[in-house]
């Protein structure tokens, strides 16, 4: 059980890293607590041609230059002023693709991970969804522009793959304003776990 080193997400395939990160174990290192949770579900997001990215026709600000950086860090983002996402940052220097961690199944510091929802870990929406994954795992702001090959957020590979029959494919949710692009097939997730949205 070794973290992914920074060749894994040097890689500009951005719809295979998605898939392949399922089943992979997301870690944080917040206040001397640790937490941790497999990832189950991701989206994709391919960059300056995408209409969904924040990179789109090369937009370039404060907020989005962790995605222009090399593929291995995180790009943590405010959404409606109340949610941080995590976007795993893939690819190459000036090539702004990145992963979406929607969600994960809970599986280190469950009790911490409670204390942060205010939700029993048997429920779904405990840490379904990017924003309660993000909070569960006690990521803010302050994990922008983190190294993921650092102690305080990684990702290790376990082992556990899934076969292509486990594994969802659908559109990505929540972007209906990036037109014929939001019906793009670009969101991947684990069938059978039940912290995965169908």
């Amino acid at each position: 059980m070794s973290k992914l080193p920074k060749s894994y997400y040097n890689n500009n395939d951005t719809l295979f890293l998605a898939e392949d990160l399922l089943g992979k174990v997301l870690y944080t290192q917040k206040d001397g607590l640790l937490t941790g949770g497999r990832i189950v579900e991701t989206e994709a997001y391919f960059g300056v041609m995408d209409k969904a990215s924040h990179a789109f026709n090369g937009k370039r600000t404060s907020r989005t230059e962790p995605m222009y950086r090399e593929g291995g860090v995180a790009y943590v983002y405010l959404c409606y002023g109340i949610h941080h996402l995590l976007n795993i940052v893939t690819s190459g220097s000036a090539d702004p693709q990145c992963v979406l961690i929607r969600s994960i199944e809970p599986l280190v510091g469950i009790d911490v991970m409670a204390l942060r929802r205010h939700v029993l870990p048997e429920k779904p929406s405990f840490s379904n969804g990017p924003g309660s994954a993000a909070k569960a795992l006690g990521i803010d702001a302050s994990f922008n522009d983190a190294l993921l090959t650092d102690d305080r957020i990684w990702i290790e590979d376990q082992g556990l793959k899934y076969n292509p029959a486990q594994i969802g494919k659908a559109a990505r949710i929540g972007i209906a304003y990036a037109q014929e692009h939001a019906a793009l097939p670009l969101r991947f997730f684990v069938k059978e776990s039940k912290y995965a949205r169908k």
